[in-house]
């Protein structure tokens, strides 16, 4: 049974609040500006109602998208990885105007018209990210909370995602790098040894421990991985010289440094490496490689490290078992192998 009231609203104006009571239901209450849109909506209430499909959408007409984020960011972000990462995010959609808004009125031209918006002050990549964050904080909140309400995310088209990057070493970079790494001093030169044989990501070298090394297997485990599954790495032989020549801490850890730390570490011997190859150059007259030690992140090696196992012949299971991709286009990505050193593979 439907019922209409007149009221008035907080400006002053004529709105029409139409109320449903239907046995085994809980009631449902709305307000309208007009008679007309309140019958229209008690039409389509009691309609779902009649062929069992009805589900209350109350709760999403009473949340703001605000406390949606609030409430995934202290419910659901503590247990993902990258929980840092995606709390920044999360800040970053609270801001947005879009936030403001309760869920039920939210459409996909609204978020189409904020990925429009987003893609002019920052990369496809990040805004994809966030479109991915905010389709999974639709997807909780209807499965878990009980906010029933369809997902504006499943008809907005995502931003191409970036081209990965394709950066290899270069004859003699690795030699310069070194060295420079080595006059800079602290344990950059050797983690970017490992890096190059090992593939490990920064923070999985960040984060190893001596209790992880397996001396007799030649095998290190990383029990955290971005993945969230183990892996056990091969050591190489010259691997095995790096950790041979370290010193034991006392707090078990092999480095005693951090993500951020080894970054910096890094672009400032590359920095000093540029500065050191250009001197050379100066002094002997030759013209310096313009591409030599530019352009160079601590992740490429990453890069570097997983098409050198691939020239190495080792398969793409392999190769994936070692660097932890979890799939054939993502180990893909990472894998730019160099067609001069195919050559000789054609014989």
């Amino acid at each position: 049974m439907a019922t209409f009231i007149k009221r008035r609203g907080p400006d002053g104006r004529a709105v029409w609040q139409a109320r449903i009571r239907k046995k085994g239901y809980p009631q449902q209450t709305k307000t309208f500006n007009t008679k007309a849109e309140a019958r229209t909506w008690v039409v389509s209430v009691e309609a779902e109602i009649g062929q069992g499909i009805f589900v209350s959408r109350a709760a999403a007409e009473n949340v703001t998208l605000a406390e949606l984020l609030a409430r995934y960011g202290r419910e659901i972000t503590p247990a993902h990885r990258g929980a840092a990462v995606e709390r920044i995010r999360l800040r970053t959609l609270a801001h947005d105007p879009l936030a403001e808004r309760i869920v039920a009125t939210l459409r996909s031209t609204d978020f189409a018209a904020w990925r429009d918006g987003r893609l002019r002050a920052a990369a496809p990549g990040t805004v994809l990210r966030e479109m991915n964050l905010l389709h999974h904080l639709f997807v909780v909140a209807r499965r878990e909370w009980g906010i029933h309400t369809p997902n504006p995310l499943d008809d907005v088209g995502r931003p191409r995602p970036p081209r990965g990057r394709d950066r290899r070493l270069l004859l003699g970079e690795e030699d310069c790098l070194l060295t420079a790494c080595r006059a800079y001093g602290g344990p950059i030169a050797d983690l970017v040894t490992l890096a190059l044989e090992t593939a490990m990501r920064r923070g999985e070298l960040a984060s190893m421990r001596w209790d992880y090394l397996d001396r007799k297997a030649h095998v290190l485990l990383i029990p955290e991985t971005k993945t969230g599954e183990p892996r056990r790495v091969p050591l190489s032989s010259r691997a095995l010289d790096v950790l041979a020549g370290l010193a034991r801490r006392i707090d078990g850890h092999v480095w005693g440094i951090g993500n951020e730390s080894i970054s910096q570490a890094f672009g400032r011997a590359v920095a000093r490496a540029q500065k050191d190859y250009e001197a050379e150059c100066d002094a002997t007259g030759e013209r310096p490689n313009p591409r030599m030690l530019r352009d160079l992140h601590f992740h490429d090696l990453r890069h570097e490290a997983t098409s050198r196992l691939f020239e190495k012949g080792l398969n793409p299971m392999e190769v994936a078992a070692i660097t932890g991709h979890k799939t054939l286009q993502m180990l893909k990505r990472y894998t730019h192998l160099r067609a001069e050193d195919l050559v000789d593979r054609l014989g």
